[in-house]
């Protein structure tokens, strides 16, 4: 699956992929473990497709205004921040 495809869908779409993609993945395993596995290969590429839908699920997700409400500093500024404020505290 290419990642121009993925990012076309909304994210409810790409969510029911992702479950689509693990129950064949299950399938592929109990095939392979029983001995009945012809394309091996496809046990790699669902773990793939699952792992880009995911990134990508997880972009779509972070740019959709998650972030917190009255935050203006991007985040590893404010995990910085939070660290100096306990390294000043003891």
């Amino acid at each position: 699956m290419k990642p121009a495809d993925i990012r076309a869908m909304t994210i409810d779409q790409i969510d029911d992929e992702v479950l689509k993609l693990k129950k064949e993945h299950f399938n592929l395993r109990f095939q392979r473990a029983s001995g009945q596995l012809e394309n091996t290969a496809r046990v790699r590429e669902v773990r793939r497709d699952i792992a880009r839908l995911k990134t990508i699920a997880v972009s779509k997700r972070q740019g959709s205004g998650t972030a917190k409400a009255g935050s203006d500093k991007p985040p590893a500024a404010n995990r910085a921040s939070k660290r100096a404020k306990a390294a000043a505290k003891g």
